[in-house]
């Protein structure tokens, strides 16, 4: 961690520094300085002039953290008193996923959904947080991400690209789907298969590592993808798999559990600087009122999906989750796609699970 401080030390952003480091619960999103206690509440000459937030994202709406959107939007205009506005894009009707992360950048758009595996790129220690078997459950990524760690990583991030993770939300614990009837038990299985995976190295190399044969397509053609045969199966989490009715074109679940996957709601680095304490403040209180929604309706459907798959008449196998995981993150560790990683980091990580 200590290379990680110096990191931090260097980045003269005092704004950001004094939002993300205020203090929070755990297990909650950074809450930005002058949230006055979490209650919004500020002296009139603190709160600036209004502000309209463009914030785009690739999800339908049916998906937890599309209706999280909203959730965002509708408690950031509630709190703020009309002070900041939400102007919201979904389906990627603004920007698709493979555009979304540079229109971010160049300020065309102040909020998306980002994550580790499409800022690897600009950070390519970040591909820690892509590998397969890392987290071993929900309560361990949120714990890691929401916490002490999480603002660490989130504030490098903004260091080196300019954009700013503001928290994680539970997308839910990513499965293989194939258009057959077909158990993947080991690694061993998935040899040949066209498994689609998003449009990135770090998302192809997750591919590569479970064993498939990875094809990378835009989440907005996926669907099609499977209907026609271009790819022989996805990896989601099953909460995504009923929204998008991927169950449609699809016979067979396997439960991998190779991904504990979050989302993260990140933001143009100049407009966080941009906003005043106080604004800085509602945001961060919005976004954990997001945070909490996404989470609870994906723990929620994540217990309940795997009946309404089956009624569907998808088979559901249990794949050897420990062969995988040894095999997956042997793959990482033995190639130098894990030679900028922070090992420490990692073994502090796995020990809090």
């Amino acid at each position: 961690m200590k290379n990680w401080k110096r990191a931090l030390a260097m980045l003269s952003v005092s704004v950001m520094t004094a939002g993300m480091l205020a203090g929070c619960g755990s297990g909650s999103a950074p809450a930005a300085s002058g949230s006055a206690g979490g209650s919004g509440s500020a002296a009139a000459s603190d709160v600036g002039d209004p502000v309209n937030l463009i914030f785009s994202i690739a999800a339908v709406p049916t998906d937890a953290h599309g209706a999280a959107q909203k959730v965002f939007k509708d408690t950031l205009e509630e709190i703020s008193g009309g002070n900041m506005t939400v102007e919201c894009y979904d389906s990627g009707t603004l920007y698709g996923q493979d555009t979304e992360t540079d229109a971010l950048k160049n300020g065309d758009v102040d909020m998306i959904y980002s994550s580790a595996s499409w800022l690897t790129d600009g950070s390519p220690w970040i591909s820690m947080f892509t590998a397969g078997y890392v987290f071993q459950s929900y309560d361990h990524m949120t714990k890691v991400l929401n916490g002490d760690i999480g603002k660490e990583v989130f504030q490098k991030i903004a260091s080196e690209q300019g954009i700013l993770p503001l928290g994680a939300f539970y997308l839910g614990t990513r499965q293989i789907s194939l258009s057959e009837d077909r158990a993947i038990k080991t690694p061993d299985d998935l040899k040949g298969v066209n498994l689609r995976m998003p449009n990135s190295e770090a998302w192809v190399f997750l591919g590569k590592a479970m064993g498939a044969n990875p094809t990378a397509i835009a989440f907005n053609d996926l669907y099609l993808a499977l209907q026609t045969g271009t790819v022989d199966g996805q990896d989601n989490p099953l909460p995504t798999v009923q929204s998008a009715k991927f169950y449609e074109v699809q016979k067979s679940i396997s439960l991998t559990n190779h991904l504990v996957d979050s989302v993260w709601p990140t933001m143009n680095l100049n407009k966080w600087n941009s906003l005043t304490p106080t604004q800085q403040g509602w945001v961060m209180q919005a976004v954990e009122a997001a945070r909490q929604s996404c989470d609870e309706q994906n723990l929620k459907t994540e217990s309940e999906v795997q009946d309404f798959l089956k009624e569907k008449g998808l088979k559901i196998y249990e794949a050897d989750v420990a062969t995988f995981a040894d095999h997956v993150l042997s793959v990482y560790l033995n190639d130098s796609i894990s030679d900028s990683w922070d090992k420490d980091l990692l073994s502090q990580i796995q020990a809090m699970a």
